[in-house]
């Protein structure tokens, strides 16, 4: 059942955190359904632009409403992950999309305030709810590239302004995250005095944090001995989830995590069979791990068993 972010951040916020999961594919997306259908959680399907324009975005949103009539439990969201502006008014008129996020967020304040409006005032006329972006997040995810230098935290004084005038409904904020799997060197930690202050100058607003990823070492080590060659690979701690849910964060990204684990499967297979050709055996291995990865991080978030009291909630 598809349903709209806001939704689903009305029954969290607060409490528990959604886990926001970009997939590609037709493995990515049998494995994210029944890990959510195993630990009971409600989720948000995220189709980022290169995943729109991988295939055919038809064909991926045609596996969407394949994956909703076999897992008719499910609630979800699905949603844009970093769209420019052309790409929200695709998906906006679409029909299909039930939330978008607009990332003017390399603009400058002014700008992005206008670009973010623009998108708005075109979603709300649709009954589509809309995520913008105020700060910069280190790192690389697809077209989506910043440099450390440059990288800057959310100035909780615009926050607020922010909101304000671009008529937002949720805003993704810089405490500390970073996108990809080479996220940070060092001992590392969100910059939870940072969202506080955000969270009061926007109480009861849903905040969102990208670049979420936790890099699990052990992935990362089983790559590596599978012929791989990630090196320096670290993330976000998933104990840290938590509190950031109690301070108003509704929505957690994760890509990278999901990216490792279909590598790792596929490492590993192939060099214990390399006379292997056949996708289906490595296929199916890989649906039944990314479905246990995607029910143990719903546990760290919070989301797992929320399914029914979010389906009582919002009355569907």
């Amino acid at each position: 059942m598809i349903v709209t972010t806001k939704e689903l951040f009305k029954a969290a916020y607060g409490k528990y955190a959604i886990g926001a999961y970009n997939i590609n594919n037709l493995e990515q997306l049998m494995g994210l359904f029944q890990g959510n259908i195993d630990s009971a959680a409600p989720f948000i399907i995220q189709i980022s632009k290169g995943a729109r324009s991988y295939t055919d975005k038809v064909m991926l949103e045609g596996l969407i409403r394949s994956a909703d009539q076999v897992f008719p439990k499910a609630i979800f969201a699905v949603h844009l992950d970093h769209g420019d502006e052309e790409t929200c008014y695709d998906c906006i008129n679409s029909g299909f999309y039930s939330s978008v996020m607009i990332d003017a967020s390399a603009e400058p304040f002014e700008k992005n305030i206008e670009t973010t409006r623009r998108v708005v005032e075109a979603a709300h006329a649709k009954g589509i709810v809309v995520e913008a972006e105020l700060g910069k997040l280190g790192g690389v995810e697809e077209h989506v590239q910043v440099d450390e230098a440059n990288a800057m935290l959310t100035d909780p004084a615009q926050a607020a302004e922010f909101v304000q005038r671009s008529g937002c409904d949720s805003l993704a904020v810089a405490i500390g995250t970073s996108h990809g799997a080479f996220k940070f060197s060092g001992s590392q930690s969100l910059h939870f005095d940072v969202l506080e202050r955000i969270q009061k100058v926007l109480p009861g607003f849903p905040l969102v944090m990208h670049g979420s990823s936790s890099v699990p070492q052990e992935e990362v080590e089983r790559i590596n001995k599978a012929g791989g060659n990630l090196k320096g690979a670290k993330g976000v701690d998933a104990d840290q989830f938590r509190h950031a849910a109690e301070l108003g964060v509704t929505k957690i990204n994760i890509d990278t995590d999901g990216r490792l684990v279909w590598t790792r499967v596929h490492r590993e297979y192939f060099l214990k069979h390399p006379e292997g050709f056949d996708l289906r055996p490595v296929g199916k291995i890989f649906m039944a791990e990314y479905a246990k990865f995607i029910a143990a991080k719903n546990v760290k978030l919070g989301s797992a068993g929320q399914l029914e009291t979010v389906r009582t909630l919002i009355g569907k």
